[in-house]
Parts: structure tokens; C-alpha cells; sequence
């Protein structure tokens, strides 16, 4: 039997307790999961270092051998042929998320045939969170250790 790998990439910036809930999840459907923290060319700059990112990430998935972290600065369909990763994963938080992430499927498919994305529904107590909003709560000094699977 083939081993199931699935990328979940995206700019992580930060990595929230949404993103965590569909890794856990995630796990319950392939054998292995690479968080793929990407560089996203729309965004000028990270708020936080990716550095301190894969060091975070990397933290909250310590002892769980199936789940990776990498960087990359590439196509999305060319890292998932690299570590012959047959899925994508996909979290919806609303059918705005669903109308870009459908698109974005569309082309790595056209990109890499082999590739299929998974789309997992936020859990309805993570739908409200998003990485921007989390950014700007955190620059002008608000509390998001509650938004977040580590310390920050």
C-alpha cells in the first residue's frame, strides 16, 4: 500500500490554532503530514521570522514523527512532486476561503495531475481566527496566546 502524503502549505504567519486543529485532523487521514511554510510573493514581508516559525511549529509537533516542517520557495505542485505527496490539504473557514482555495487547486492540478487537494472545514470554535487579524492584535500589544498552539 502506498504511503499517503499530504502538504499543508501556506505563509503560517503566525501558525494558529486553526491551522493546528486541521493538522491534528489531517492526521487521521494520511500517514504523513509536511507543513509547507512558503514564501508568498503577494506579501512583502513576514511579520514574524521564519525562522522563529519552523522553530514554533516544529515544537508543538515534537514526538509526532509523521508530521514535518520545510520551507519552501517554489510552486506549491513542485514541492508536493518532491516529496511525492499525492494531496494537498486545505482548510475553509467560509466560502470566501472556498472560492480562492478552488482556483489555486485548479491550477496545481493543471500543474501536477497526480495532485489532489482536500478541503477540511474549520471547526466552528477556530473559523473566527485568521492570521492577519492575529497580526494586528499582536503589533499593537494585545493578548493571542489564546489563538495560538505555543507561546509567543
Amino acid at each position: 500500500m502506498t504511503k499517503k502524503t499530504a502538504i499543508f502549505p501556506g505563509s503560517f504567519d503566525p501558525y494558529t490554532m486553526g491551522h493546528h486543529d486541521i493538522v491534528l485532523r489531517s492526521l487521521n487521514l494520511f500517514d504523513e503530514v509536511i507543513i509547507g511554510i512558503g514564501y508568498n510573493s503577494s506579501k512583502k514581508n513576514r511579520y514574524f521570522d521564519i525562522d522563529l516559525m519552523v522553530s514554533k511549529i516544529e515544537g508543538v509537533y515534537e514526538g509526532e514523527s509523521r508530521v514535518k516542517v520545510v520551507v519552501y520557495n517554489e510552486l506549491t505542485s513542485t514541492l508536493a512532486k518532491s516529496y511525492n505527496a499525492q494531496f494537498l490539504i486545505r482548510g475553509l473557514r467560509n466560502t470566501t476561503d472556498f472560492e480562492y482555495e478552488n482556483t489555486i487547486s485548479q491550477m496545481n492540478r493543471y500543474l501536477n495531475q497526480e495532485l489532489e487537494t482536500v478541503f477540511l472545514i474549520t471547526s466552528p470554535q477556530f473559523a473566527a481566527i485568521s492570521s492577519t487579524v492575529i497580526r494586528e492584535v499582536h503589533r499593537y500589544g494585545g493578548n493571542v496566546s489564546e489563538f495560538l498552539p505555543y507561546p509567543i
